[in-house]
């Protein structure tokens, strides 16, 4: 017989199969009303996330980045044209957009051609911490992402002089891989610094504390995804490797409680700050999601009083998005970049201490304009998650949390990092770090300064309906009792 004969009777007995299965079948009612052809239902299902990309939405549409977001960073990240024509596609009348008042006379490049003087963490410290750059990658732990991703991002984040930090899954190999400046951070897990039985293992600690590369520790109190809920990483991604590195069973979840047990108000927590402090050289901070302003009000009012308190505070903003989250957090709490990161600069500025703390942004950044817009509201430094990861790579398939990411970057499986290929990958995150520094001058110098650290509120409007603006600083004033332009000494 044929082998066309064959293999057509083949199919015909499977499809035929199927039918069957479908028509008796009582857990799908589409499946069972509709044999064989409502299949396609959720293989459309599957591909909805891609489909939408190229098919149904247009270029401004797509959430949590739409397709020019992403763009510039993938034409970034490749080295190619990044400029576009024919003007703007976003509406510049729209409720909420903002824009940065150009200068008359703006600085020349050859005036401010680069990012300026570094910014220091913890003066104080015996070992500060000298930030090159006023853009870096944002806590992503190696385990939510590939060993290859982090690797790429690693070595590509030290060719731009970017830090990289951890995240809150452990130190590996891959992030020190690069040789360049890593952030160390610990969870309520204390993943990479624990004990058998969960407990904080301060030898450990103060072992990588002296590592030269780690620059800062950081305790993250929560994380923009999900305020209030511990990190989630499912068996699949808990392979033996990332179980030795956490300190946990390997092929089983990796489940942090939503809290420390070492604390459970100002006291203890400044405390246990103050513990660490003690055990390590480098600067050390938290990673704050902004409730209740009162917080950060009494964060900075204790700095004030007794000196003690982190030496940065890194604020997520509610639109942090790289951890897996149940969509009551995710959508519903904590306060926006915008509103959470002028909260705690001007709580800092009330007390008088606003020059002893480093704050650092995050929240859907991708460009030059995002990454100002965050340093004029108030803060020294900027944190950049999702638009590094376009940059290895990502296409928004939105399937981090199931270890099926199609691109290598956020999955362990070994078939899918083939794509991920260091020797390329590495380059586009050094392209895209370098083109964001490159972009955030633009507007420093469209703005007539030299540096970012001279951004403020007074050099933005933002729009609260047709024909209606205000200037930043009018929308979130400065404290009334301290100086507009403090920051300048610091």
């Amino acid at each position: 017989m044929e082998a066309w004969l064959v293999g057509g009777a083949a199919t015909v007995a499977v499809l035929a199969l199927l039918t069957v299965h479908d028509l008796v079948q009582r857990g799908h009612s589409i499946r069972r009303v509709y044999p064989l052809v409502g299949r396609l239902r959720y293989l459309l299902e599957t591909f909805g996330p891609e489909l939408r990309q190229y098919i149904v939405t247009n270029d401004l549409e797509e959430r949590p980045f739409n397709r020019a977001q992403r763009s510039w960073v993938y034409q970034t990240a490749k080295g190619v044209n990044s400029a576009i024509g024919f003007g703007t596609q976003l509406d510049p009348s729209r409720p909420g957009a903002f824009h940065f008042l150009p200068s008359a006379f703006p600085t020349l490049h050859d005036e401010a051609p680069t990012l300026g003087e570094a910014h220091v963490i913890g003066a104080g410290r015996p070992r500060p911490f000298a930030v090159r750059s006023r853009v870096n990658v944002a806590p992503m732990s190696f385990g939510a992402l590939s060993a290859a991703a982090v690797r790429a991002l690693a070595v590509g984040a030290a060719e731009a002089q970017c830090y990289i930090n951890t995240g809150e899954g452990g130190l590996s190999e891959h992030h020190m891989s690069g040789g360049g400046d890593v952030i160390f951070q610990i969870g309520p897990a204390k993943y990479g610094v624990r004990t058998p039985d969960g407990a904080m293992d301060w030898e450990r600690l103060a072992a990588i504390g002296a590592l030269p590369q780690v620059r800062a520790i950081e305790v993250k109190l929560g994380q923009g995804a999900k305020p209030g809920k511990g990190g989630i990483l499912p068996a699949s991604k808990v392979t033996r490797e990332i179980a030795a590195i956490r300190g946990i069973p390997a092929g089983e979840p990796s489940l942090q409680p939503n809290r420390f047990a070492e604390y459970h108000d100002m006291a203890s927590l400044l405390a246990f700050i103050e513990r660490i402090k003690a055990t390590v050289p480098v600067p050390v901070g938290v990673k704050i999601v902004v409730g209740d302003p009162a917080f950060v009000d009494e964060l900075a009012a204790e700095l004030a009083r007794s000196g003690r308190g982190p030496d940065y505070v890194s604020v997520d903003g509610s639109e942090g998005g790289t951890g897996a989250a149940p969509p009551s957090l995710s959508d519903h709490m904590g306060l926006p970049l915008t509103d959470a990161i002028v909260a705690v600069d001007n709580a800092y500025r009330r007390h008088g201490v606003r020059e002893q703390v480093t704050i650092i942004g995050a929240g859907r950044v991708s460009n030059g304009a995002d990454a100002a817009f965050v340093l004029a509201l108030g803060a020294d430094l900027v944190n950049v998650a999702r638009a590094f990861l376009f940059s290895l790579g990502c296409i928004q398939a939105l399937r981090c949390h199931t270890n099926e990411c199609p691109t290598g970057v956020a999955t362990q499986s070994t078939w899918r990092q083939r794509g991920l290929v260091l020797e390329e990958k590495r380059s586009r995150v050094a392209n895209y770090a370098r083109a964001l520094q490159e972009d955030l001058m633009v507007v420093v110098r469209s703005c007539g300064l030299r540096s970012p650290a001279e951004l403020r509120r007074d050099h933005l409007e933002i729009v609260e309906g047709v024909g209606q603006r205000r200037r930043a600083s009018w929308l979130y004033p400065y404290p009334a009792d301290e100086g507009v332009h403090m920051r300048d000494a610091a």
